[in-house]
Order: C-alpha cells, then sequence, then structure tokens
C-alpha cells in the first residue's frame, strides 16, 4: 500500500472519528436492554442461537428521545423487521418428537454427517498427515500464496476461538446438562470434515493476481466449481448471496459486538479492580489505532498477528482450566460419568436426550463455524499447490476450538459443580464460566478481561480480511481500502453505542451464509470425494517431497 493511500485512508477515516465522537451522535452510547450471552454474541464467537429469542420481540425504540438519537432508535427498529424475517428463515422449527431442530442447526449437521461419509471420514484418515502439514514438513518454498499453513490456520481459529467458548458453552451446558457437552464433541467431531470440504475447494479454485495476492472461498468455488457442472447462473446468484451476507458479519458480528464487548470487560475490569472509569470514546480511538495498524498491511499482517496471538490465548485459558480440572481431580471420574449418562437419559433435560443432542449440536456448530464457509477465505491465501492438503490443516479447527476449547470450558463447569447449583440459576453463561473458575482461581477476572480482549481483537483483523475479499470480488480490488476504512470507523461504532437489532442482523447474516456454501458442498462432493482419494493414493506411495 502506498503512502498515498495511508493517507487517504486517515484523511477518511478522521472525518469519520470527528463527526461521530461528538455528543449528539447518532451513535452516542445510551443505556440498552440487557442480553445473555447467547442473544448478544455472533456466530463467529460461538454464541449466535439466542439471536432467535431476540428477534421473537418486537423492536423497541425505547422512549421518545430528541435528534440524531432518535434516528438511532429508528434505525434500530428498522432492523427488528429485519431480524425477524431472517430468524423466521433460520430458526425455523421442524418438529422432531417432543421438541424442535431450527433448520441451521438441521442443515449445518445433516451437510457434516453427508460429508464425514462421503469422504470416508477423512477427519480421522488425514489427522496424522495434517499435524505434519502444519509442522511444516512438507511446505515448499516456491509454492503460490501468502501466508503459511501455520497462519492460515491461526487466522482462521483467530475468527472463531471467542466469547462463545467462554460464556455459550456455560449456558449450553445450564440449559442442556451436561450431555449436551458428549453431543458437542459428537458435532465437532463431523465438523471437521465440513471444514476440510469448504476449505479444499477454497484452495482449489483460487484466484492469484499478479501482485501474489490471493481471492478464495465461497464465492469463488461456489462460482467455478458450479460452473463446471454446467450450473452457472446458478453458482453466480449463490457467490453473489454469499458474498453480501459475509460483508453484512464483517461489520456487526466480526466487528462492533466484539469491539462492545472488550470495551465492557475492560471498563468493568479498570472499575472493579482500580476504581477508574473508561471513557469508550478514548477506548474506541485507540482500537481503531490498534486494528488499523494490522488490517491497513493486508492479510500477511494479519496472519503474522493471528499466529502470536491465538496460541497465547487458547494456552492461557486451557491452561488455566486444566489447572481447574486437575485441583478438582478427584471430581474427573464422576463428571465424565455425568456427561455419558445425561448425554443417552430421557429424563435428564426438558426435551430428554434429545434435547441434550439439540443443544450440543447447536453450540458446536455456531463456535466453530463448520459449513458457514468463512475459514475456507483465509485457507485459500495459504502457500501450496495441493488443496487436499490445506484441507487437512483445516480439519484441527473444530478439533481445537471445540474438543479442546469447549471442552475445558465445558469439564471446569461440571467438576466444579455451579451449573447444578440452584444458587447460580439466574447467572449468564459468562457469570457461570466466571464463577467456576473464581472457585479455585480468585484472580482469574484478571486472566479473563484479557482473554475477552484477546479474543475480542483477534476475531476483528480475520473478519476484516473475510469481509474484504467479499468486498473486493463486488466492487473491484481497487475498492479495498474504502472497506478497511469503513470497517475502522464500525470499530469506533462499536466501541460507543449498542445497536442491538442492528448487530443481531449482522449475526443472522452470518448464519446465512451457510445455506448457499452446504448447498454448493453437495454439488460438488462427487469431485471432493475423487481429489482426496488421488492425494491420499499419492501421499500413500511417497509421492510428495518432505522438506523437514
Amino acid at each position: 500500500m502506498s503512502i498515498r493511500t495511508f493517507r487517504e485512508a486517515g484523511g477518511l477515516l478522521l472525518v469519520a472519528m470527528l463527526a461521530l465522537s461528538t455528543p449528539t451522535s447518532a451513535f452516542a452510547q445510551a443505556p440498552a436492554a440487557a442480553q445473555s450471552d447467547e442473544q448478544a454474541a455472533p456466530a463467529g464467537s460461538g454464541a449466535a442461537e439466542g439471536v432467535e429469542a431476540a428477534a421473537a420481540e418486537a423492536a423497541d425504540p425505547g422512549a421518545p428521545v430528541a435528534g440524531e438519537e432518535a434516528t438511532a432508535a429508528r434505525i434500530d427498529a428498522l432492523f427488528g423487521k429485519g431480524v425477524s424475517a431472517l430468524a423466521a428463515v433460520l430458526f425455523w422449527e421442524i418438529p422432531v418428537g417432543d421438541v424442535g431442530v431450527p433448520f441451521v442447526v438441521a442443515w449445518l449437521f445433516i451437510g457434516a454427517i453427508f460429508l464425514t461419509l462421503r469422504l470416508k471420514f477423512v477427519s480421522i484418515r488425514g489427522f496424522r498427515h495434517a499435524i505434519d502439514v502444519l509442522r511444516g514438513v512438507y511446505d515448499d518454498p516456491n509454492d503460490a500464496g501468502e501466508v503459511t499453513h501455520f497462519q492460515a490456520l491461526a487466522s482462521a481459529l483467530s475468527a472463531t476461538v471467542g466469547l462463545g467458548n467462554i460464556a455459550g458453552v456455560a449456558l449450553a451446558v445450564k440449559i442442556g446438562g451436561a450431555g449436551a457437552v458428549f453431543w458437542m464433541l459428537v458435532a465437532a467431531f463431523f465438523g471437521m470434515t465440513a471444514k476440510f470440504a469448504e476449505c479444499t475447494l477454497g484452495q482449489k479454485y483460487r484466484l492469484v493476481d499478479a501482485q501474489g495476492r490471493v481471492l478464495g472461498g465461497p464465492m469463488r468455488y461456489l462460482k467455478a466449481g458450479l460452473a463446471e457442472k454446467r450450473l452457472g447462473a446458478l453458482g453466480s446468484v449463490l457467490a453473489f448471496v454469499f458474498a453480501v451476507f459475509c460483508i453484512g458479519g464483517s461489520f456487526g458480528g466480526g466487528n462492533m459486538f466484539q469491539a462492545n464487548q472488550a470495551c465492557s470487560a475492560i471498563s468493568a475490569g479498570l472499575s472493579d479492580n482500580f476504581g477508574v472509569e473508561l471513557d469508550p470514546r478514548l477506548f474506541g480511538l485507540a482500537l481503531v489505532v490498534a486494528v488499523g495498524a494490522v488490517i491497513l498491511g493486508g492479510f500477511t499482517r494479519i496472519a503474522k498477528t493471528a499466529e502470536r496471538i491465538v496460541p497465547l490465548m487458547c494456552g492461557m485459558y486451557v491452561l488455566a482450566a486444566g489447572f481447574i480440572v486437575i485441583t478438582n481431580l478427584q471430581s474427573l471420574p464422576a463428571a465424565l460419568g455425568h456427561i455419558f449418562h445425561d448425554a443417552f437419559n430421557p429424563a435428564s433435560v426438558e426435551g430428554g436426550a434429545l434435547g441434550a443432542l439439540l443443544v450440543g449440536v447447536r453450540r458446536a456448530a455456531f463456535s466453530n463455524e463448520a459449513g458457514i464457509g468463512s475459514a475456507a477465505i483465509a485457507h485459500s491465501a495459504a502457500k501450496t499447490h495441493e488443496p487436499v492438503r490445506e484441507g487437512m490443516v483445516a480439519l484441527l479447527e473444530p478439533f481445537i476450538d471445540t474438543i479442546i476449547v469447549c471442552l475445558a470450558t465445558a469439564l471446569v463447569i461440571v467438576v466444579s459443580g455451579v451449573a447444578a447449583d440452584p444458587a447460580n440459576a439466574d447467572l449468564d453463561g459468562a457469570v457461570l464460566t466466571m464463577r467456576a473458575f473464581e472457585q479455585t482461581i480468585s484472580w482469574f477476572p484478571l486472566v479473563l478481561t484479557t482473554a475477552i480482549v484477546l479474543f475480542a481483537y483477534s476475531t476483528m483483523i480475520s473478519w476484516s480480511y473475510y469481509g474484504e475479499r467479499c468486498w473486493t470480488l463486488l466492487f473491484g480490488a481497487r475498492s479495498s481500502t474504502v472497506y478497511r476504512v469503513v470497517f475502522l470507523v464500525f470499530v469506533y461504532i462499536g466501541s460507543v453505542s449498542k445497536l442491538s437489532n442492528v448487530l443481531d442482523f449482522s449475526d443472522l447474516m452470518i448464519l446465512s451464509m451457510a445455506v448457499p456454501n452446504i448447498l454448493g458442498l453437495y454439488i460438488l462432493s462427487n469431485d471432493l470425494a475423487r481429489d482426496t482419494e488421488s492425494y491420499v493414493s499419492r501421499l500413500r506411495d511417497g509421492g510428495f517431497k518432505r522438506f523437514k
């Protein structure tokens, strides 16, 4: 990026910040109705399912206010209509026994099961090879691409490992009982293949321009892949729809919500521990600088940042959880037995074993984003000439996000007994997790505050890339700076405001990405199976050069 471009971006950003920081701004912070983590959190943070509860309520802008605040309230109310419309489709319940299965959950889970069977359990067959690829055993320095396998994985993980791993899991155990944990892991296992499929196709149909920049992901393989099947018109429509959904999701769930939660976490930490009140406007400007310093440098800088943050934040959190479990080791056998027993116990929770299954599947689907298609955008930029090889790396994401990080949270909650304690019945997900950790680590709130900020920051920088790639597909590569500036403006807005319906609408757009993506995976599944078997056969015969 040239000096002139940076100056233009800075000028646009300065004007936007000055306009937004006035006291009468339409986005000035105002009290908002309290929402649970599940109601507010985006799919990218693994906590989108509560959107259906929020969407069921009519938008209420509250008491009349004057000027631009009234305009903000009207805008929020307008988006409330969109929330209701999208939620009516995505959360349309398919009756199964005494419970209803939301359409989007069934769409994701059934698609993942189909792909696992069609690709002959590649998540098991390729797991060890995926570790070798991640270690750089097959890294050819001459391969085209922008980032290494590890950087691509870290970038994709940074967008999925988030607040849902902290708060969403706790709420899943609270609602679905300990048995929900078992089904969460089962869903994650099938999700590994869905992630493999979409990221393999992202690599296969990617475009690399003269400057080495990559354009890949569902918006590419839906168009090019379906064109090969003589379904070009359908592919173009699906690619366009996916791109629109992704751009919308990147501004809200992947940006504004994350900024708002980071600001809230820092504010609470300063107030509770030091008696200092944080000015959201100052925090917003600081966050704009921190995010802008990374995203204005392109995906290479995003990936380099993610490869440092993701291991740190995951390692810090899992180590703390491991310490809790070891401290309560005597309770672990009973906790594991409780998890397996409740998974099949008809009387465990409302809806019986099927209710526990639905809660667990839902948690996994919205946590690791398998089938959403977002990760394929990041993995398409990896340096390799073998699409299936990058798919192997990608299948590790649900394993890390759900089977390791979410399971760590679940075990802490179950062995501590906080979810079963009637005294905690009114606690939401984040506070319930906090309570579980506090029983052993009194200073854990400080660690959790740090984790929330890191999770939010890493999610924002990754989703900026997802949105930008879809933006450039629709408006051209020269418009990428415009997208980045707009993204940074929304960083500031998210820090100082809480437009709940705008955020919920954006979150639903993220879930909507699964509809065109899974449909495309069904259509291209035969090609996927053929490519996979060809790669596995060559690997078995020693056809790939090892560099380590």
